[in-house]
Order: C-alpha cells, then structure tokens, then sequence
C-alpha cells in the first residue's frame, strides 16, 4: 500500500508539473497534461493517501 501511494503521488505531480511546464512554454499537449495529472491527483493520490490513514489510524479503547 505504501508503495501505490508514492507510485500514484510520483506520477500526478511530475505530470502535474510537466503540464505547468509546457503550458508556461506554450508547448502543445499542456492541458491534456494538466488534465490526466489533476485526475491522477484526484482520483488516484488522494484516495489511496486517505485509506493508508484510515487503515493505520489507531482506535483507543
């Protein structure tokens, strides 16, 4: 599980990043960029990074 967190963390923000970068150079392909990296951010990052927490998150009794 730890390893899909930094997989799905590596790849939305280095194509997050590209994205931002081709768009600063006005580069085609910018927003399709930016796009599959919000989604991987969105819908890949976040999600696994939420259900490590909650899976490691110790319950007082």
């Amino acid at each position: 599980m730890k390893n899909a967190v930094y997989l799905f963390g590596f790849l939305a923000f280095f194509t997050l990043s590209t994205g931002i970068m081709f768009e600063f150079f006005h580069w085609p392909f910018a927003a399709i960029l930016m796009l599959i990296g919000f989604v991987l951010l969105n819908f890949g990052f976040l999600p696994t990074l939420f259900y490590k927490l909650y899976k490691t998150q110790k319950i007082p009794s």
